[in-house]
């Protein structure tokens, strides 16, 4: 009979792996066991700290519902979504970044032009720019999914006050592979701190906040999906992302413009009589 160590553990835990079993399985099974083990290890962890571990997570997958994924926002506080897709990136693309819990699916069309501020109050801003892969030719027809915030910080999914696609369309670039639309400048907010991610932060004197972004998700045929986020230059916590998603290129300029000097083909063209502010931003794609 082979005797269990603290010490030969782990080379235990992999040799129970089934001849069958499939070799990615075991390749991050295994590395997970290697790791999870080395870090128990590592700190001496206690029974009473292992019980706080599995309360956690217990917590965590009763505070999940459809409108909120506690495991997503772990993920994402603890730095693993971002590193992720740092992982998978395609170094000549416009960077990936975090998908957020508080995407709406089936969003309705925006058309090029089309508007997303409608009523709200806030600064207006006017976004556009050329989808392209990296050689530099443009995508016609590639769909961009963009969502943000509403001016109080909240998604539509958060605030039953807003209607559900709220701050929410789905564009096709045109035959030059151009997007444009207007909106409301998003603000910077706070992930779900009342939860067990929440105690995290709290035990780690970390703050919740998010500098402001714009979301996109862009798709194309015969192109690698990109999920990603655009952030301003002078947000005050660009450089303390709760979540690590600012990437250098992802960096945007929100450029002042002139009363009067609002250009045609928008939807809010006639009702923009006094200053307002312009992106310029395009989004690059890796072939598949």
């Amino acid at each position: 009979m082979r005797s269990v160590t603290k010490d030969n553990i782990t080379d235990v835990f992999t040799s129970y792996f089934g001849d069958d079993t499939d070799p990615r399985v075991k390749e991050v099974l295994s590395g997970l066991a290697r790791h999870i083990h080395d870090f128990a290890r590592e700190v001496n962890l206690t029974h009473d700290e292992w019980r706080v571990g599995i309360d956690f997570l217990t917590r965590a997958g009763e505070i999940t519902s459809p409108e909120r994924q506690e495991f997503v926002l772990l993920s994402d506080v603890m730095g693993l979504s971002s590193l992720v897709d740092m992982l998978h990136s395609t170094p000549e693309a416009t960077s990936s970044s975090v998908l957020g819990p508080f995407h709406v699916s089936n969003p309705p069309p925006l058309a090029v032009g089309g508007d997303m501020k409608r009523d709200y109050e806030g600064e207006t801003v006017l976004v556009e720019g050329i989808v392209r892969d990296t050689e530099g030719n443009a995508i016609p027809g590639a769909q961009i999914d963009i969502w943000q915030t509403a001016p109080n910080g909240m998604y539509s999914s958060q605030d039953p006050e807003q209607d559900i696609h709220s701050f929410h369309g789905l564009m096709t670039a045109d035959e030059n592979g151009r997007y444009a639309f207007t909106t409301v400048r998003p603000v910077e907010y706070t992930v779900p701190s009342d939860g067990p991610v929440g105690d995290i932060l709290n035990a780690a004197g970390r703050h919740p906040w998010r500098p402001s972004h714009l979301h996109y998700i862009v798709t194309a045929e015969g192109f690698r999906s990109l999920v990603t986020e655009v952030f301003p230059d002078d947000d005050p916590y660009l450089d303390q992302d709760t979540v690590f998603g600012v990437r250098g290129d992802l960096v945007m300029t929100y450029v002042p413009q002139p009363a009067g000097s609002f250009p045609d083909g928008f939807e809010l063209s006639g009702k923009v009589d006094g200053p307002y502010a312009r992106v310029d931003f395009d989004l690059v794609l890796a072939k598949a």
